[in-house]
């Protein structure tokens, strides 16, 4: 009894395997940027996601401390490398052609904001980019010190002191 119940588990998970196989080399599931995901795609890039920053994103305080001059850093790090794609203070309608053609969509993040993530979790997105989007790993480019001071003003962009914010709404795409 016990070997025909293994034997059914193990045949209804090669048959989940093959028409899964055939899904995909039919061409069924969309691969076009333009496609809205399904939920199966959507459940299994967020829960990747999700581990691996619990697992890997730095959970301590930011080295970079909250002046004036770190912010103001971060914003000029922002308008040469992510303006581009994430938009500017004027939020959802300086998204540019490119970030409205990308899949997924880059948050603008003046309008969807990431104030409330962990400055260590903005870190690591930066700095290893997100697998499968646009998101590309600044590791290369920018050294840990102005990645840190990017996810400063990130944390921060809602709330700046008149200088800072002065330098953020002159921000352009």
């Amino acid at each position: 009894m016990a070997r025909g119940f293994i034997a059914g588990i193990l045949s209804a998970i090669v048959v989940a395997l093959v028409v899964a196989y055939l899904l995909l080399q039919s061409g069924y599931l969309p691969a076009n940027a333009d496609a809205e995901p399904g939920g199966l795609e959507l459940w299994a890039a967020n829960t990747s996601l999700g581990a691996t920053l619990r697992r890997e994103a730095p959970s301590g305080p930011n080295p970079v401390s909250l002046t004036d001059d770190h912010l103001l850093a971060g914003i000029k790090l922002y308008a040469q490398h992510c303006a581009f794609c994430h938009g500017t203070a004027a939020g959802d309608p300086s998204a540019t052609p490119l970030a409205k053609g990308e899949y997924p969509r880059p948050p603008q993040l003046a309008t969807d904001g990431v104030e409330d993530d962990p400055e260590g979790v903005s870190f690591w997105k930066i700095k290893h980019g997100i697998r499968l989007t646009g998101m590309p790993a600044w590791s290369s480019a920018l050294t840990d010190q102005q990645i840190w001071s990017l996810a400063l003003f990130l944390k921060h962009m809602d709330k700046l002191p008149p200088r800072a914010q002065a330098a953020w709404a002159q921000v352009k795409n």
